[in-house]
């Protein structure tokens, strides 16, 4: 892969921009590491700061709240007058419960950051994305159904018909919309207390996905090799998925 500030496969642009969201901690940071490192210009939205590299621009929000959020949009819009090359919705929040103890406030606020979060995003943002852009959704290996975990299935299952939806809308563009779907990977959300009663399984490959292979089939999906794939989701599990 391009490992700097190469012309993209939208134009010659000295250097590309991403915005990626949840670029605090977990998989969202090891994606805006791995851009910062290739040359890309990271704009990090999430909540603090965390881990962010000082080479990536922090802009401070909070997608459960859309108020929040629509103002972060426009201050990346502001930021990205040129134009920016990528979108990548990585925030994301977990909680586990079975049917019978199921809180609706809880699936509201998954389905806040997780879908209302990619809506305000994408649709605020995708005038500004250059055609031949890209946009990356993070979804989940469980969007098929996972017993424990029947409302965080749900709103990563919406990412993939969001993604199939806006893949068709933006093909004229030539902007790719794909969604990358990890299994069990190393973060700090497999120690969150508010998933604990759906403790992570070991996949057969024998380890947990680690969040920088995330984050390097992500970058492949940005880069020119992944110009032709569009509409898809991409599983990385460690075969966490097989019968």
């Amino acid at each position: 892969m391009p490992s700097g500030p190469v012309p993209s496969a939208t134009g010659e642009r000295a250097t590309r921009s991403a915005v990626v969201t949840g670029a605090s901690s977990g998989i969202g940071l090891a994606i805006a590491h791995d851009l910062v490192g290739a040359g890309w210009h990271v704009l990090g939205l999430s909540r603090s700061r965390g881990g962010l590299s000082d080479a990536a621009t922090w802009v401070p929000c909070d997608l459960a709240d859309a108020i929040a959020a629509d103002e972060a949009v426009r201050a990346v819009r502001d930021a990205t007058a040129g134009g920016m090359d990528a979108i990548v919705h990585a925030a994301g929040l977990q909680y586990s419960a079975g049917v019978r103890d199921l809180q609706p406030e809880q699936g509201e606020r998954m389905w806040a950051v997780h879908v209302r979060g990619a809506e305000l995003l994408v649709s605020g943002l995708v005038g500004s994305l250059v055609d031949g852009g890209r946009v990356v959704l993070v979804g989940s290996r469980t969007m098929s159904g996972v017993p424990g975990k029947s409302q965080y299935a749900a709103t990563k299952a919406a990412l993939v018909a969001m993604a199939r939806a806006w893949a068709s809308e933006l093909a004229p563009r030539r902007i790719t919309v794909n969604v990358v779907a990890p299994g069990p990977t190393r973060t700090a959300m497999l120690d969150d207390p508010n998933r604990s009663s759906v403790p992570p399984v070991v996949p057969p490959l024998g380890r947990l996905v680690e969040p920088s292979e995330v984050a390097a089939l992500t970058r492949f999906l940005l880069e020119p090799t992944g110009a032709m794939v569009t509409g898809q989701t991409l599983v990385i599990c460690g075969g966490a998925s097989l019968p």
